[in-house]
């Protein structure tokens, strides 16, 4: 068998079916990863991340460089051993967290200086240095440096930072190949880089991106990249139709950082394969719980003595151990037990959204499955929000 290799099957439109082979095993897709930035999904175990449905997760490269250090971790045997997940993993190269410390850091061609965000101090990043950074931690799938921009950047400011970017994968693709040959005995052997496709919300930018990168190499997978940061979500869209488009179907396409449910629904509906985002976890630790219906702060008053589950037939710990008011009571009586159930609850909400939809595209009745999904959630059948505690 192939280290990695992608198959689909069941079109419908621009969605399918599709399984993604890694060294550490095969993903079905589409699919969500959540995302553990400092090698753990925070505040739980990769037992309980993977019981509610996660097959594949992220770690943040520029993180675990800064604390405890990529040479660390693979010293201690890489990054699969040291977070104690065994599944297939991708690290994200850290660009967004550079280029979002804005005051802290400063651009070139070469790269990148910055100040750590922990102590001060003074690092630099570079196209070849996170090849090796990410070569040290070892996860399956690992990203290229690209230049990052802010939502609704005008169209000459996106194209200096995407035409950066395919400058920036070069120098990556060249030190990838030479590490693969010269450090074989890294903690996973046998890694995928995938390329980012940038742009902004300027649609000839992103097909111009688009086409550079399949023509500098013969990639694994691509991913998309610089959406979710402001725009409105029509532009997101617009962008990412024009993104499939180009891009061939024989690959899977990761669409980096978007992870709100319809968010979800709607980029299957447009091509793409893999999601990531810090918003289930971060929003469940803040009280905030997907549903079926939309979202809802479980801090309302009205679930004071409601002893229904949060979601009915939801299969999580939260939906089947307790009822909306003891989780009520644990955000308001600021217990840790609360923002642990809720993270998980919403992790495995977005698990179960994938798959309905592989199941819908199996059944050849996604088109359907995925308009009523989105009706349903857009209706707002909770109404407005009551964080009376």
């Amino acid at each position: 068998m192939p280290q990695f290799a992608f198959r689909s099957s069941h079109p419908d439109g621009s969605a399918r079916l599709g399984w993604f082979t890694t060294p550490h095993g095969t993903v079905e897709t589409p699919a969500f990863m959540p995302v553990g930035t400092h090698g753990a999904v925070r505040g739980l175990t990769m037992e309980e991340v993977h019981a509610v449905g996660g097959r594949m997760v992220l770690a943040n490269a520029y993180h675990l460089y800064l604390r405890p250090g990529d040479a660390h971790v693979r010293a201690l045997g890489g990054l699969h051993a040291f977070t104690r997940w065994d599944g297939p993993m991708l690290t994200d190269s850290g660009g967004f967290q550079v280029f979002s410390l804005a005051k802290l850091r400063t651009v070139d061609e070469d790269g990148v200086t910055f100040r750590s965000h922990l102590d001060g101090a003074l690092h630099r990043y570079t196209p070849e240095g996170v090849m090796r950074i990410e070569r040290n931690l070892g996860a399956d799938v690992i990203m290229q440096l690209d230049e990052l921009i802010a939502g609704g950047a005008d169209a000459p400011t996106a194209r200096a930072a995407m035409e950066r970017s395919l400058r920036w994968l070069e120098r990556c693709r060249v030190e990838f190949e030479r590490l693969r040959v010269e450090d074989p005995d890294a903690p996973t052997p046998a890694q995928a880089l995938f390329p980012i496709v940038q742009g902004g919300t300027h649609a000839a930018l992103r097909r111009a991106s688009a086409r550079a990168i399949l023509g500098a190499g013969d990639w694994v997978g691509v991913a998309v990249g610089g959406l979710s940061v402001g725009e409105p979500k029509p532009d997101m869209h617009a962008t990412l139709e024009a993104c499939d488009a180009e891009l061939p179907r024989d690959r899977p396409r990761y669409l980096m950082g978007v992870g709100f449910p319809d968010d979800l629904v709607e980029g299957v509906r447009r091509g793409v394969d893999l999601f990531d985002c810090v918003a289930p976890t971060r929003m469940g630790r803040d009280g905030t719980a997907f549903t079926p219906d939309g979202k809802v702060q479980i801090r309302r008053s009205s679930f004071r003595a409601d002893r229904r589950p949060l979601v009915e037939g939801c299969p999580c710990p939260c939906c089947t151990r307790y009822d909306r008011a003891y989780m009520r009571h644990l955000f308001a009586a600021g217990e840790a037990l609360g923002q642990r159930l809720l993270a998980l609850h919403n992790l495995a909400f977005l698990h179960g959204i994938m798959r309905d939809a592989r199941g819908a595209l199996a059944d050849g009745r996604f088109a359907g499955w995925s308009a009523a999904w989105l009706a349903r959630w857009r209706a707002d059948a909770w109404g407005a929000a009551d964080p009376a505690a």
